[in-house]
This record gives C-alpha cells, sequence and structure tokens, in this order.
C-alpha cells in the first residue's frame, strides 16, 4: 500500500512546532473491495454444499357435497442447511410445520423425501432428516462472538431461487421476537442481509464459512430488518430434538397478564418490582389449582426471582423445574403470600 499523505500533530511538547508523522492513505478502493468481495466468496463457497432446498405440501380439507374448486392441497417451500454428515438438516419450525410431505434438494442436485425429526414452534426451529450419508455438513460457529458490525452472508432460496447469496451485517444483538406460538425467542439476531419469503430456515455465517444464526423473519414492509435466531440457542434446541422429539418445558397451569402494581403497595410490602402477573385463569387438576392460585392473585417471583412480566415466567418454566418444588410469592389483595408449587410438564398434567 503506496505511503501518499502526511498528517500534521501539533505537539505542545515541542514548543509549538508541527510535527509530520505518515498516515496510509488508500489510493484505490479496489483493494478494499476485493477483499470484501473475496470473503463473501469464501464464506459462500463453503457453506453453500450444506444449504438445502426444502419443498412441503398440506393436505387442505374439501368440502362435502357438491364439487370444490378449492385445490386439494397447500405447497410452501423454504431453506434449512445439513448440520451432521447423517442426514440431520435444521429449518425453521413454519417451514415445515403441519407438512404432509417434505421434499429436501442439495446443492447437487439430488431430491429426498425428509421426516420431522423434532419441531419447536417456540423457538421457530425444526429438525429434519433425510436417508442419506457423508454430507457435507455445515460448520457451526459461536453466536456469543458476534460483534455488531461483523460481515454476516445469508444463503436461501427467496422464491424459489434456488442458492441466493445477500450480504450485510449485523445490525444489533440480544434482540427478543415474538414467535407464532405466542413465546419470546431471546437472543435473536438482526441483520441488513437482506431476506425475503423463501430464505426462512438457511443459514447466516460469518466471513469463515460458520453458521452463527438460523434466518427466521423479516420485518414487511421494512427493508434491511432481518431476524435469525443465534446459533448457541439452535445448537442447544437442535441436541434436544435429537434426543426427545421436542423441547420440555414447566407450565403452572395459569392464564395471565402483565400488571402494573399499585406504588403504596410495592412499597408497604417492600417489592422488588412494581408490576407482576394478573392471574385471570387457573386450568382445573393444574399445578396451580392444586398450590392455592386463585383468579384475582398478582404473582410476583418464583424462586425469588422477580417476575416483571408473563415472559418472565416462561423464560423461568424450564425443564429443570419439572417435578421440582418451588416457591411462589404472590399478592392476594393487599395480602403477600408465599405458596409451594411443583411445576409440571406441558402436556402431562394430572
Amino acid at each position: 500500500m503506496k505511503l501518499t499523505a502526511l498528517r500534521k500533530i501539533h505537539n505542545a511538547d515541542t514548543g509549538g512546532r508541527l510535527n509530520e508523522s505518515p498516515m496510509p492513505v488508500v489510493e484505490n478502493d479496489a483493494v478494499l473491495l476485493d477483499a470484501y468481495s473475496q470473503a463473501v466468496v469464501r464464506a459462500a463457497e463453503t457453506i453453500s454444499p450444506s444449504v438445502v432446498f426444502i419443498e412441503i405440501s398440506k393436505a387442505l380439507p374439501q368440502a362435502r357435497g357438491a364439487a370444490s374448486r378449492r385445490p386439494s392441497e397447500a405447497r410452501g417451500s423454504g431453506s434449512g442447511f445439513v448440520f451432521t454428515p447423517d442426514g440431520f438438516i435444521l429449518t425453521n419450525s413454519h417451514v415445515v410445520h403441519g407438512a404432509d410431505k417434505i421434499g429436501v434438494t442439495l446443492s447437487d442436485g439430488r431430491r429426498f423425501d425428509a421426516t420431522i425429526v423434532g419441531d419447536d414452534p417456540s423457538t421457530d426451529l425444526a429438525v429434519i432428516r433425510i436417508s442419506a450419508g457423508r454430507l457435507p455438513a455445515a460448520p457451526l460457529g459461536d453466536s456469543e462472538k458476534i460483534r455488531v458490525g461483523q460481515l454476516v452472508i445469508a444463503i436461501g432460496n427467496p422464491y424459489g431461487f434456488q442458492y441466493s447469496v445477500t450480504a450485510g451485517v449485523v445490525s444489533a444483538l440480544g434482540r427478543s421476537l415474538r414467535s407464532e406460538s405466542g413465546r419470546l425467542i431471546d437472543n435473536v439476531l438482526q441483520t441488513d442481509a437482506a431476506l425475503n419469503p423463501g430464505n426462512s430456515g438457511g443459514p447466516l455465517v460469518n466471513s469463515l464459512g460458520e453458521v452463527i444464526g438460523v434466518n427466521t423473519a423479516v420485518i414487511l414492509p421494512a427493508q434491511g430488518i432481518c431476524f435469525a435466531v443465534a446459533i448457541n440457542t439452535a445448537k442447544f434446541v437442535a441436541g434436544q430434538l435429537i434426543m426427545h422429539g421436542r423441547i420440555r418445558r414447566a407450565f403452572l397451569g395459569v392464564a395471565g397478564q402483565n400488571v402494573t402494581i399499585p406504588r403504596f403497595i410495592a412499597r408497604a410490602q417492600q417489592l422488588k418490582a412494581e408490576t407482576g402477573v394478573l392471574v385471570i385463569g387457573v386450568e382445573k387438576q393444574s399445578p396451580a389449582e392444586r398450590a392455592g392460585i386463585v383468579d384475582g392473585d398478582v404473582i410476583l417471583t418464583l424462586d425469588d426471582m422477580a417476575l416483571r412480566s408473563v415472559d418472565d415466567l416462561h423464560k423461568l418454566l424450564t425443564d429443570t423445574r419439572i417435578g421440582a418444588s418451588c416457591r411462589i410469592a404472590l399478592l392476594r389483595r393487599t395480602e403477600k403470600l408465599e405458596l409451594q408449587i411443583v411445576p409440571e410438564e406441558i402436556g402431562n398434567s394430572a
């Protein structure tokens, strides 16, 4: 790189004299642009063999009686990527959820039927599998090492245009995105790499070609606001789906909504927060009913951890609390109570 400019620095220690020190100036931006292009090309070449095109079909209910003009099935498509050589593929839940048939096309043109191994709408992730071996598995990165402004590349099949590559930067870290199930997906990456319908489930990779996120959503009609589930979250979810076919989560059996606690009550009871979860419904024969929780109670803490919102409660109800006795503090009118509750696994209530 040629040095063609001088930087003049005023130095008070030299009696006001001007010292000259060299500052590099790039005469031709082609050098930087070539480096950027090469980084994108290398990353795309590294990850492309692992990216797959997913096509699904769902049977539609037909009207009885007269012949219906309604199609007999709905079709859709999306993206995914191979993450083990023996055919496990990671994608979005909303791409394959409820599908009757799933077809997967590899980058080399081979096509396979796939089955759903596990599906988790709460994180919008799913694992499917094809009967094939010695597949090129995508290298997985570490989303904890990502920095805002870092170069990222997305590869997918937007609108059926297979293996399209877009590039951008990480716009923000630690976002929360509400999934179709209503739960918040935490630690979501925001990027301005262009995504479109069909990119869902495809990989978001760094300049080394390592997957750092699973592309999941765009905000329409906004431009440059796209989201990906962090790969560290995806690693955990994928492992659970392979072992159990689902993510084990605890539940209490309450319907709740966020509520503000009157300040005089919060001060009188020395509460950690001035918000809580108002119970508006209690399921029959649920852990909440057995613990003595009733409509109108305001849940404050679970094992001394403040619950400022329903989302806080969801975050705490992990599989580690299934069957474990927990302390739950609540307000009943103006009285503060503490009860013992044993969360159960979702779907396994008595």
